[in-house]
């Protein structure tokens, strides 16, 4: 499965779990790589086995187009983590990556291979539209946009080739999350676990509640101190939320 060159490109596997009786498939937010969670198999512990999704457009792949739209990226997605199905697979997605988790696990359920769950970070529910229009901005515009929600280290700012390089993917994905609209069904039938900061400016606690309108299965909304990116200073109870929720550990 390791070897499978269908997913080579799209999946990595930081830590291979072999005898993991659940997988844990997760999606970066805007201008984020897999990279971001490298850390994760450790805190998830040996019953989880972590496969961190790779877009187009940046690190290793970043000679490839960006990914033209969410439905377009959640296809290629959805047809590459189909060879790791043959164990129970759910799904992890922080803000850009909550929109694409719940396009995914639509697509794994009409592929016939339904997520276990789904994990959606730091983003309000598809049926909670706001006006979002940070992609069109000049680059200060987005830059500051960006250093708004404090998910950049400020190191990497005061590097013009670093922000020449990150720019780009991260206005590629403000433009396909700022301009998807969800369709109001299927809804899913797996439980949905909303993990959201107390503090984030892009979702408010009724934006984060209304998650449960897109399942007709258990919902569960977990509030962490933080703005946009408090699960980089809660990395390990969110890792034990997860865990416990995959695994039946209190």
């Amino acid at each position: 499965m390791s070897g499978d060159p269908r997913g080579s490109l799209w999946v990595r596997r930081f830590r291979p779990r072999p005898n993991a009786p659940v997988r844990l498939v997760c999606l970066p937010h805007a201008g984020g790589s897999a990279s971001f969670f490298a850390e994760l198999p450790d805190l998830l512990g040996e019953e989880v086995e972590v496969l961190a999704v790779q877009y187009p457009g940046r690190q290793d792949r970043r000679g490839e187009p960006f990914a033209p739209s969410m439905d377009a990226l959640a296809r290629d997605v959805v047809a590459a983590l189909l060879p790791w199905t043959d164990r129970p697979l759910a799904v992890f997605g922080h803000s850009l990556g909550a929109v694409l988790g719940f396009e995914v696990a639509r697509g794994l359920r009409a592929a016939g291979r339904p997520p276990a769950a789904l994990f959606v970070s730091g983003r309000r529910a598809p049926s909670r539209q706001r006006p979002e229009r940070a992609h069109l901005l000049d680059d200060d515009g987005l830059l500051r946009e960006v250093r708004a929600l404090s998910g950049t280290d400020s190191r990497v700012f005061a590097d013009e080739e670093l922000v020449r390089m990150v720019l780009p993917a991260i206005r590629a994905d403000y433009r396909i999350v700022e301009s998807h609209r969800s369709a109001p069904e299927p809804l899913l039938d797996c439980p949905i676990t909303v993990l959201t900061g107390a503090d984030d400016p892009k979702v408010t606690a009724e934006e984060a509640a209304a998650w449960q309108e897109h399942t007709t299965s258990a919902f569960d909304l977990v509030t962490f101190p933080g703005g946009h990116f408090y699960l980089t200073a809660h990395a390990a109870p969110v890792a034990h939320l997860i865990a416990a929720t995959l695994t039946g550990v209190p």
